[in-house]
């Protein structure tokens, strides 16, 4: 596969061009301009952040994007799915104030906000792909309603992928809650009993019959669990896990594979920037400084070379002293931060299943 062009810009401005018009002319120097977008939907996938944390994009990028979209005769929308675990993001309810929260509204970005799984991360359409690990990914059914995928990526470190790029924000962030925890899981989720309050919730919605109570106790019968993830996201005390007991090499094909079934077949665009690098991912309701400096930010057609030319360029910055990094510096921040993730295992799955070229050509400006 030949080199796939990354485009590339840093943080530095003049008096005549803020970031905000950086990014704009990054995009359309990049392509982005070459996409028909006339009357066409388009999902601008982004993590809203975790309420506490402050390391997640600020709204006025999204704006950017947004109105680069609308310019171009298109239909823009920022999305997300529901998590998988306990937090702010667990239902479109909760989502939305965390985004509203986080300054993600139509005000502020000029384009709606539509949680893609639905109120209860059910809200799933099945993509066949027939891949090495996934035959049939569950991704969120506005994501895949959209006719084009722009990812806008805060590039990152995280403690199961090593990084957390515009694959780990596309594959695992458009994964539906079943989609997350088949991901996640080669097991099926389980009642940590001491939560269970009884009310009943996952077995009500629980479609195989799985689940019955012993001494009031919620219990799930793995004979029957198809593993979809219904009781997880109804159950208002948080006692319903998910068994996330996969291996982080799988996990990382299983991600690539989840971010075919969402690229496949349609026009998309990839922008990254690698600020505010924080070693965990902004899932935390916390972030930690950032590891090194602000590098910049980037934009590819192709997600796999976007992501290999961040990481490189992010590993030739100085790890930063009193960061995550002081003391543990090997010449890899990604490994450093997180010794037992590898974080190429990911692109090169993704690389081997077409999905992108893990050669590319930086191009500056």
């Amino acid at each position: 596969m030949a080199p796939s062009k990354v485009y590339f810009t840093n943080m530095r401005t003049t008096l005549e061009e803020n970031l905000l018009q950086k990014l704009e002319r990054l995009c359309r120097e990049a392509g982005m301009e070459r996409i028909d977008f006339h009357n066409k939907y388009a999902a601008i996938k982004i993590h809203f952040g975790e309420p506490g944390n402050l390391a997640f994009l600020r709204p006025n990028y999204a704006k950017v994007v947004a109105d680069l979209v609308k310019k171009l005769g298109g239909r823009p929308f920022l999305t997300d799915c529901n998590t998988l675990y306990v937090g702010r993001r667990k239902n479109a309810l909760d989502h939305l104030d965390a985004a509203y929260e986080n300054g993600y509204s139509p005000f502020s970005t000029g384009c709606h906000v539509i949680i893609a799984d639905g109120l209860k991360g059910t809200d799933e359409a099945l993509v066949p792909i027939d891949g090495e690990y996934v035959r049939e990914a569950k991704i969120g059914q506005a994501v895949m309603d959209a006719d084009v995928v722009i990812s806008l990526t805060h590039f990152k470190c995280h403690e199961a992928t090593g990084i957390g790029g515009a694959l780990k924000n596309i594959g695992m962030g458009c994964g539906s809650r079943a989609g997350k925890m088949e991901m996640h899981s080669s097991g099926k989720p389980y009642v940590e009993e001491e939560r269970c309050i009884s009310c009943g919730s996952c077995r009500k919605n629980c479609a195989h019959g799985a689940i019955s109570f012993v001494e009031k106790k919620a219990r799930i019968d793995h004979s029957r669990c198809v593993g979809c993830g219904r009781c997880i996201g109804v159950c208002p005390a948080d006692a319903v896990q998910p068994a996330s007991d996969e291996a982080n090499e799988i996990l990382d094909c299983k991600i690539a594979e989840y971010s075919l079934a969402v690229l496949q077949g349609r026009p998309h665009f990839h922008i990254s920037l690698v600020i505010d690098v924080s070693p965990f991912c902004d899932c935390h309701a916390e972030n930690d400084a950032a590891i090194i400096p602000d590098v910049g930010m980037f934009a590819s057609f192709d997600p796999v070379a976007l992501d290999m030319a961040c990481t490189d360029m992010a590993n030739r910055q100085p790890a930063l002293p009193g960061s995550h990094l002081d003391g543990r510096e090997d010449g890899d921040h990604f490994c450093a931060a997180h010794p037992t993730t590898d974080w190429k295992g990911t692109l090169l799955h993704a690389e081997k299943i077409g999905l992108g070229s893990t050669e590319y050509e930086l191009v500056e400006i």
